[in-house]
């Protein structure tokens, strides 16, 4: 486990050698960095990580761990209920995210459901996991709201046509290009044509060029 309070850690640590048929405690860290070293020369099953920590950002050192040691299951145990944390934490793709404020039953139930691959969040936790989810489908959906001329014009991008070869294709002013190019960019939230081509191609918006 990776905490920068020394009595919080010596709590948990004495309530998990309750459960000796469940857990067993290999480590602890205070910092990032120590928490990477012991995962390096432990190699544990699960590492329970804080978002603070002493000198370091824990989901700096949770992108670090699952980078390095993918077998390694990071739950953040944490007293943040910033969405912003849990967003991130979730795009890392860690086992779980759990606040400090949930009671030694559920702590255990959870921890024990990692190893069958069950992603350890408590119910609250997972109703604001699906708000998130609906807030940035709903987002993905505005994005993509391009009209059909719109969508035309993106093509003639993603192959690489300048604007001029763009409005001889469609039989339009260099203005008007120019003018439909500024409304995709702000419809998609993307700063210039060659992410605008990337965001389309990822999402897929013109299916009919793939294989050509």
């Amino acid at each position: 486990m990776a905490d920068d309070h020394r009595l919080f850690r010596q709590g948990l640590v004495s309530l998990m050698q309750t459960r000796p048929d469940l857990v067993r405690i290999v480590g602890e860290a205070q910092t990032g960095d120590e928490a990477v070293l012991l995962c390096e020369k432990l190699q544990p099953d699960l590492i329970l990580l804080d978002i603070y920590l002493s000198g370091g950002d824990g989901l700096d050192t949770a992108a670090e761990i699952r980078a390095r040691f993918p077998e390694v299951a990071v739950v953040m145990l944490t007293a943040s209920e910033l969405d912003e944390h849990l967003d991130r934490a979730m795009r890392l793709g860690v086992s779980g995210y759990l606040l400090k404020n949930l009671d030694a039953a559920e702590l255990f139930d959870l921890v024990e459901g990692v190893s069958r691959d069950e992603v350890a969040v408590t119910r609250a936790v997972a109703l604001r996991m699906l708000k998130s989810l609906a807030d940035t489908a709903g987002r993905e959906t505005d994005k993509a709201a391009l009209t059909a001329r719109e969508i035309e014009v993106l093509r003639l991008v993603a192959r690489g046509a300048s604007n001029p070869q763009i409005a001889t294709e469609l039989h339009v002013s260099v203005n008007t290009v120019k003018a439909h190019l500024k409304r995709i960019l702000e419809k998609l939230d993307v700063e210039n044509r060659t992410q605008a081509a990337a965001y389309a191609m990822r999402k897929g918006l013109f299916p009919e060029d793939r294989g050509t």
